[in-house]
C-alpha cells in the first residue's frame, strides 16, 4: 500500500487509508507485534467492510463518529485488551464464536480436543459426550456440528460463561441438542442418571500454576478470567479431580480427553497410575511440539 499522509492531531476527519495508517502507527508504537493486520481488522470492524473494500475505498472519507470509534478501539488495544474481546469474536474449528471477558478466548491448539473426540465417535453414533469447563462452548458446539447424532452436555461453574455458550450454540444451530448444566466440574451431573453412560468426557480445564500467573502476557493476565486459567499451586489440581470423578460416569472403554500444560504429562500419568480403573492411552503434541492433550480410558472396554 502506498504511503498515506497521517491524520493531523486536531483533525476531525480522515480517509480510510489515513485511519488505517494512523492506527498502525499507534499500535506499533505500543509494541503490538501484528500492528498492521490488527489495524486493518479494527477499521473493518467499525466500518463493517469486507477486506477487499479496504483497498478499493481507501480514499473514502470517514464520518467523525466512525473515526472516533476507530480511535476508541485502538486505544483499548493499546491498553493490551485482547483483540478478540474488542471485536467480540474468535474463530475456532472454522466457526466464528462470540467471546467476551466472561470466557476464555479459544486457542487454536484446543482444536486438538475436538479432533480426538471426533476420532473416537463416528458421525452415525448416538453417543453421549460431556464437555466440562465449557466456557464459550466452542468445544461442545464444534463437536455437535461434526457429530450430528451425539448428545452434548456442557458444564461450567459460571452462569455468565453458560450464557455465552448458549448464544454460540444458537448461532450455529445446535442449541436444541445441547444440555447446559451449571456446577463444579462433574458435580454438575448429579441427578442426571448418567452413571456409566458417557462415551467421552472432554475438558480444557484451568491448568496454570499460581506461581506462573504473573509471567503471563498482559492480554491474558489483565483481561481473561483468572478462574478459567489458574488451577492451584501445581496446575494439575483439576485434572486430578476430573480423573477421580470421571470413572463414575464413563462407560467401559470410555475416554477422558484433557488439555494440559507443558511439562504436566508425567504428573498426570502418575495420577492415572494411582487411581484404579484407568489406562493411560495417549499423549498428543501440538504443532509446536508441546505436550497438549492426554487421553485416558476407563478399563473394561
Amino acid at each position: 500500500m502506498d504511503a498515506v499522509a497521517p491524520i493531523p492531531q486536531s483533525a476531525g476527519q480522515a480517509t480510510l487509508g489515513q485511519a488505517i495508517a494512523e492506527s498502525r502507527r499507534v499500535l506499533g508504537q505500543a509494541g503490538i507485534e501484528s500492528a498492521e493486520q490488527e489495524a486493518l481488522w479494527i477499521v473493518q470492524h467499525v466500518l463493517r467492510l469486507p477486506a477487499h473494500h479496504v483497498v478499493i475505498d481507501r480514499d473514502r472519507l470517514l464520518a467523525s463518529t466512525e473515526l472516533a470509534d476507530v480511535k476508541g478501539l485502538i486505544q483499548r488495544r493499546v491498553g493490551r485488551e485482547p483483540l478478540q474481546y474488542i471485536l467480540g469474536t474468535q474463530e475456532f474449528c472454522g466457526l466464528e464464536f462470540h467471546v467476551n471477558p466472561a470466557v476464555l478466548i479459544p486457542r487454536p491448539e484446543t482444536e486438538l480436543l475436538v479432533e480426538y473426540v471426533a476420532q473416537r465417535i463416528s458421525s452415525e453414533q448416538p453417543a453421549t459426550i460431556v464437555d466440562v469447563c465449557t466456557g464459550s462452548g466452542c468445544i461442545a458446539v464444534a463437536i455437535a456440528r461434526q457429530r450430528p447424532r451425539a448428545r452434548l452436555i456442557a458444564t461450567d461453574l459460571s452462569s455468565r460463561s453458560l450464557d455465552v455458550a448458549r448464544q454460540n450454540a444458537a448461532r450455529h444451530s445446535v442449541g436444541e441438542r445441547m444440555i447446559w448444566l451449571e456446577g463444579n466440574l462433574l458435580g454438575a451431573l448429579a441427578g442426571q442418571r448418567l452413571e456409566g453412560q458417557v462415551e467421552v468426557i472432554v475438558s480444557n480445564p484451568p491448568y496454570i500454576a499460581e506461581a506462573d500467573w504473573a509471567t503471563l502476557q498482559p492480554e491474558v493476565r489483565l483481561f481473561e478470567p483468572r478462574g478459567a486459567l489458574v488451577a492451584g499451586p501445581k496446575g494439575t489440581e483439576l485434572h486430578e479431580r476430573l480423573l477421580q470423578e470421571a470413572s463414575r460416569y464413563l462407560s467401559p472403554g470410555g475416554a477422558l480427553i484433557l488439555e494440559i500444560g507443558t511439562g504436566q504429562a508425567r504428573a498426570i500419568r502418575q495420577i492415572v497410575e494411582q487411581i484404579s480403573g484407568y489406562r493411560f492411552h495417549r499423549l498428543v503434541y501440538d504443532e509446536a511440539g508441546l505436550e497438549r492433550v492426554v487421553i485416558v480410558e476407563r478399563a473394561g472396554g
